[in-house]
């Protein structure tokens, strides 16, 4: 049953008068009453930075023991250049779990007494004698015009022209190359028209599937190129392929943890292959490994 009582009330926000029904009424509305709130928080966050700002602090130089950050603030570097120093054993520190410490005594005694500068040799820069003309690197990579100069301004390879024609860094060239080229002996491969041929499949369709399963691919000219095993594994086709293990498999045959399989998998050289996301491990060489010893 609402109040019936009406007691006249200046708001505690805009300060205009209403007629409030309970005593403990203090604002005309609720905007007045959200302003009043925000008000009051936002005063009571600026009394705290305050007080935290008048609280005397340590200066880094005044600290017995000091972080990296500190400790770069200190010396003026950054602070990938004091855990270079740390890594080289040059600053003594103590590792705990999740903070490391340096010293100051141990950092000032570093200064201590006289040390001679040594000049660091500069690098000498290396003669490329080995080029390839243009032409050479259009037909062994199989690639365009454009796309050689595209991925020459991308990645900056050193070139020179002599007599008309522009010779590429070979050394760079092959890097590259070498980079982008498929690691597993791949014989096979579908075009983009082959893929929609077999499987019905729109060019959208095609390269959702080779990001999300990473088929690998190639370019040869301007075509783009899938490998043919790993796209029909990707599509479930049946494939004739080397009994292996999938990690699952092999974790719950042997009750071993993903670690401690991967501890024997690269201790003992076991093969394995990717196909997609999918780890796939020698069944034959990891049954002979856990195989009972033999006299």
């Amino acid at each position: 049953m609402s109040s019936t009582i009406e007691i006249t009330k200046t708001c505690g926000w805009c300060g205009s008068t209403f007629i409030a029904r309970k005593c403990t009424t203090r604002y005309c509305c609720k905007r007045c009453a959200e302003h009043s709130y925000k008000d009051a928080t936002r005063k009571q966050h600026v009394e705290r930075e305050q007080a935290k700002a008048s609280m005397p602090q340590m200066s880094d130089d005044k600290r017995l023991f000091i972080t990296p950050a500190q400790c770069a603030r200190l010396l003026g570097v950054c602070r990938a250049s004091i855990y270079n120093y740390l890594a080289a054993h040059s600053i003594p520190c103590f590792q705990f779990k999740g903070k490391t410490l340096i010293s100051r005594n141990s950092l000032d005694s570093l200064f201590d007494g006289s040390h001679l500068y040594q000049l660091r040799p500069a690098k000498e820069k290396q003669t490329i004698t080995e080029f390839y003309t243009t032409k050479e690197v259009l037909e062994k990579f199989g690639i365009s015009n454009s796309w050689l100069f595209k991925a020459a301004k991308g990645n900056n390879f050193p070139k020179l022209t002599q007599r008309g024609k522009t010779l590429w860094s070979k050394s760079h060239i092959d890097r590259f190359f070498a980079k982008s080229t498929p690691k597993e002996e791949i014989t096979e491969w579908y075009t983009a028209a082959e893929i929609q041929e077999r499987y019905g499949m729109t060019l959208s369709a095609i390269y959702n599937l080779v990001s999300k399963e990473r088929i690998p691919k190639m370019k040869v000219g301007c075509e783009a190129r899938y490998s043919k095993w790993h796209f029909d594994k990707a599509k479930g086709v049946a494939i004739d392929e080397p009994d292996t293990y999938t990690m699952q498999e092999a974790m719950a045959k042997y009750g071993m943890t993903r670690d401690q399989l991967y501890h024997y998998i690269k201790t003992y050289g076991i093969s394995k292959v990717k196909v997609g996301r999918i780890i796939k491990i020698s069944k034959q060489e990891l049954d002979n490994m856990f195989a009972p010893p033999k006299i």
